[in-house]
């Protein structure tokens, strides 16, 4: 079978921006699910937020839908509840998810919606040009924060593991293979899947050689059904930042008590 994915949008994205490595991730994990006779490309369906992560969508030549800003979370439920079979994933930013849309991030976990969502932090508000949010470090000096900001950042990845997703990892985006291994585990998980990738803004925040030098791939003995472990693991400290699965187990979804 020839897949397509490609669409005759320019990509306007900063050039190097890892948006770019995060839809080159993208493309080759639905393709290999397609291959694998595990998705078929007219059951796929793309949405996006608003920022500069939602024009991945133009770029995919697959269902999609671009909502409102914050609102990715509702669409996809939506979505998903109308129609059981479809592979749902959507793309957010941390302003677009973290901030205006938290009361769906967090409900849609608790809920165990069977939908993918994949969150690209860049730790600022890039298409406004710099502001800082929620996952902004303290003392970082941008648009909304000149003198440095004052306000410690959050852990989206304990919110999930508090919240009851069932299928929490992390990745760089600097890292395509290891993009696309987490996309393909999170893709065919039942079950609200959240995927916090990496993704430093080259223009506004360049933190790449920060990550370059810090991040780090869990090992395979790491215990991915043990709560207690993911949320340890989540919080250590040190100055590394760890990747890969932190926590996945098989529970009812929402749309499957829906539809009892």
């Amino acid at each position: 079978m020839d897949l397509n994915l490609s669409t005759n949008a320019k990509i306007t994205w900063c050039p190097g921006c890892p948006n770019s490595q995060i839809l080159v991730a993208f493309r080759q994990a639905v393709t290999e699910l397609v291959a694998g006779g595990k998705l078929k490309p007219e059951n796929l369906v793309a949405l996006s937020g608003i920022g500069c992560h939602g024009k991945i969508t133009d770029y995919l030549n697959v269902n999609s839908f671009t909502s409102l800003h914050g609102r990715v979370i509702p669409t996809m439920t939506g979505v998903k509840s109308a129609n059981p079979s479809l592979t749902v994933v959507g793309f957010s930013g941390d302003a677009d998810t973290y901030d205006e849309g938290i009361e769906h991030f967090i409900h849609a976990a608790r809920r165990n919606s069977d939908i993918n969502l994949f969150i690209h932090d860049n730790q600022i508000f890039a298409l406004t040009t710099g502001q800082a949010t929620p996952t902004t470090p303290k003392g970082f000096k941008g648009k909304s924060t000149p003198f440095g900001s004052i306000e410690e950042p959050f852990n989206p990845l304990l919110i999930m593991l508090s919240s009851g997703a069932t299928f929490v990892a992390q990745t760089f985006a600097g890292d395509i293979a290891g993009t696309k291994r987490i996309m393909l585990s999170a893709m065919v998980h039942k079950g609200f899947s959240f995927v916090s990738i990496i993704q430093p803004c080259i223009t506004f925040f360049d933190t790449r050689d920060h990550y370059k030098e810090r991040v780090y791939w869990l090992d395979d003995s790491f215990p991915k059904n043990d709560l207690s472990a993911a949320i340890a693991k989540v919080m250590e400290g040190g100055g590394k930042t760890p990747l890969g699965i932190f926590y996945q187990v098989e529970k009812p979804t929402f749309e499957e008590e829906l539809n009892k």
